[in-house]
């Protein structure tokens, strides 16, 4: 009898809206995103977050160590004869990326762009399609401090309810999302160092806080041994 178990992966879909002005606490080229310390961001299951510039190139051992090239091992050390791995399920083939707010919404806004809906057709449905596997997408809206903590609560709420109807618009069945909203309470970066008013007319602590502004997928995948 087959034995089936949940396998959760997160993929945190992400495309920077401000293209030409690099974040204050992020470092430039390294393709990862960078958190107010200079420590690459990662999500609860210890994968590390990849901002949309990101190529196989800028892989890092500490990220994608399957992508480095290993040091040859020494002649001298004896290698022990590795025992052959056993086949599992395929993992869905989703790419790693960040979907921020600004990229789907204007501003404090909750009505998909159409360049949003275009990255939710390419990231999200086409994939879906593709992956039968997927059973459940987790679509859970995050914001930043500006406002109050019940506006931030359901403005990404609102988000995500509005990506989700998408999806189904374009014929992913609704059984198969979930929505969830975190409001502020998951911050990415916290930009303590911007001084002046905490609002939206705070154009430094706006783009500073762009990265707490975003829409994160957890995937849900049924795989049988």
């Amino acid at each position: 009898m087959k034995a089936s178990r949940l396998i959760l992966s997160m993929f945190a879909l992400a495309a920077l809206s401000v293209a030409n002005v690099a974040s204050a606490h992020e470092v430039a080229n390294t393709g990862y995103l960078i958190d107010s310390q200079g420590k690459v961001v990662k999500n609860n299951f210890g994968e590390c977050w990849k901002t949309g510039y990101w190529t196989p190139a800028m892989a890092t051992a500490e990220c994608d160590s399957s992508l480095v090239k290993k040091e040859e091992t020494k002649k001298d050390e004896p290698m022990a004869a590795a025992a052959p791995a056993e086949a599992g399920p395929s993992k869905p083939a989703f790419a790693a990326i960040t979907l921020q707010a600004e990229t789907l919404f204007d501003f404090d806004k909750a009505v998909l762009r159409a360049d949003g809906k275009k990255t939710l057709d390419t990231e999200v449905v086409e994939k879906m399609k593709a992956n039968p596997q997927v059973e459940v997408v987790l679509v859970t809206g995050h914001a930043d401090r500006i406002g109050s903590d019940s506006y931030n609560q359901k403005l990404s709420q609102r988000r995500a309810d509005a990506a989700k109807a998408y999806l189904v618009s374009q014929g992913i069945d609704s059984k198969r999302i979930e929505t969830a909203s975190k409001g502020e309470s998951e911050p990415v970066v916290a930009c303590n160092d911007i001084k002046g008013k905490v609002s939206g007319k705070n154009k430094k602590l706006v783009e500073c806080l762009q990265p707490n502004r975003r829409v994160v997928v957890e995937v849900k995948v049924q795989a049988q041994k």
